[in-house]
């Protein structure tokens, strides 16, 4: 309810609305919100259930007061309150219930203060002053130098290569290190695990909006993201398998646009079949990050995939990420040979660690984040940096599809013809085994 960006829309809103339980309180609330220059019909009656219902079809305010008193359940009806409550919003609730443990869940959920029942006026004129001051702090990102927006896309080249947890890595960097506040989208609709992986649920925001396009806008995208930190949050969804997704990409896209409004960075973690179905997604990319492993499969996919991002983006900047790298085991395809293949060099080679790679499911984290001062993440703090470079100066040689990478292969082989040599090499690993 805290969230710090599109901070704009502050100015079209309520200062104060107020939910109560009793008359008592009500007449309380009126007179101190005159002081405080509000109107007094601001106070309505009903408390949180009412706040909900109104708040699910208008704008919240500013500053909102709400009576816990009929609550069965204060927490979980405070985070029902949360999905309908616009970031921004500065929330004091008032209850009747005098527990230290109940106020400390309260202000770990996103209240700023609680008050105890009767309340007084002199702590509710306290309380109402505070949060003013909150929302008239000077934000952190307004002094900083406004940056174009960055948009990256993650694509695997096979599943199962790891581009979902590096897209979630690339996120948290971005947020974290970079400062940026970032949005990472998971077009993977029935089987996404982004929101898995940051330990959250991923709410029906990205099933919305493939059903209703038209309701995409900023405030949906306020309500519809699911925040991990103060600088990320994640649009993700766990669809019903048994309920296919119709879509021509509109929402998608749409999704992208107002991303790009709302936030400093966007992460997308695009299927290769999306990128099929859904060309257009990659139209205003400006990185695309091709994950992939050294077999031969992966090899196959990832020449496909890169003279498709030539052809059909060649504005976009392509960086190649190979994973699950086991050092000194038996590959199927040497990093040389792979390099000849696909007609380029690897920009970043990520190990396998998979001691690193357990305990960041177990603790519902990145594995940038799991992994600091690691040397098996290292190399995803590598690749950030390289990402922050070509988004805010001058971009990497190595890290473009231009004709100096279409050279880095054998001479005037073309992509039929690197295949060719895949499938020769396929009944040698056959008759090795």
């Amino acid at each position: 309810m805290n969230a710090p960006w599109n901070s704009g829309r502050i100015g079209t809103r309520d200062p104060f609305v107020a939910f109560v339980c009793d008359e008592t309180t009500a007449e309380i609330v009126r007179p101190v919100a005159v002081e405080m220059g509000w109107a007094p019909e601001k106070v309505n009656k009903g408390g949180l259930r009412n706040a909900v219902q109104t708040l699910s079809v208008s704008a919240s305010p500013q500053i909102l007061l709400v009576d816990l008193s009929e609550s069965g359940d204060p927490i979980n009806d405070i985070n029902a309150l949360a999905e309908v409550c616009e970031p921004g919003t500065v929330v004091i609730a008032a209850g009747q219930v005098n527990d230290v443990r109940l106020y400390r869940d309260l202000v770990a959920s996103g209240i700023q203060d609680y008050l105890l029942k009767p309340v007084s006026p002199d702590l509710l004129r306290d309380a109402l002053a505070n949060a003013q001051a909150i929302l008239n702090a000077p934000k952190l990102v307004e002094g900083a130098t406004e940056r174009p927006h960055c948009s990256i896309a993650i694509i695997g080249t096979r599943g199962g290569v790891g581009a979902s947890s590096i897209a979630t890595s690339m996120a948290w960097l971005f947020s974290e290190k970079g400062g940026r506040t970032t949005a990472m989208l998971d077009l993977d609709v029935h089987f996404g695990t982004g929101a898995l992986a940051l330990d959250l649920e991923p709410g029906r925001g990205l099933t919305d909006a493939i059903e209703n396009p038209s309701r995409i806008d900023g405030l949906f995208i306020e309500r519809a993201m699911v925040k991990a930190s103060e600088r990320l949050a994640i649009l993700s969804a766990e669809a019903p398998i048994s309920s296919p997704v119709i879509s021509d990409g509109s929402a998608f896209y749409q999704l992208q646009e107002e991303m790009r409004a709302a936030f400093e960075a966007t992460i997308t973690d695009l299927p290769r079949s999306m990128l099929v179905q859904h060309p257009h997604l990659i139209t205003d990319v400006q990185i695309a990050v091709v994950v992939t492993e050294l077999t031969l499969a992966a090899a196959r996919d990832s020449i496909r995939i890169l003279a498709w991002l030539k052809s059909n983006a060649p504005q976009t900047q392509v960086y190649v990420i190979a994973n699950k790298v086991q050092a000194g085991a038996q590959l199927e395809i040497t990093r040389k040979d792979f390099e000849g293949s696909i007609e380029r060099k690897i920009d970043v080679v990520l190990p396998f660690d998979q001691k690193l790679a357990a305990q960041a499911a177990k603790l519902g984290k990145p594995l940038a984040e799991v992994g600091k001062g690691s040397k098996s993440a290292q190399p995803l703090h590598d690749l950030a940096n390289r990402l922050f470079e070509a988004t805010d100066g001058p971009a990497e040689e190595g890290g473009t599809m231009g004709k100096k990478g279409a050279k880095q292969g054998g001479k005037g082989t073309s992509l039929l013809g690197k295949f060719g040599e895949l499938k020769a090499m396929m009944p040698k690993r056959a008759a090795k085994k």
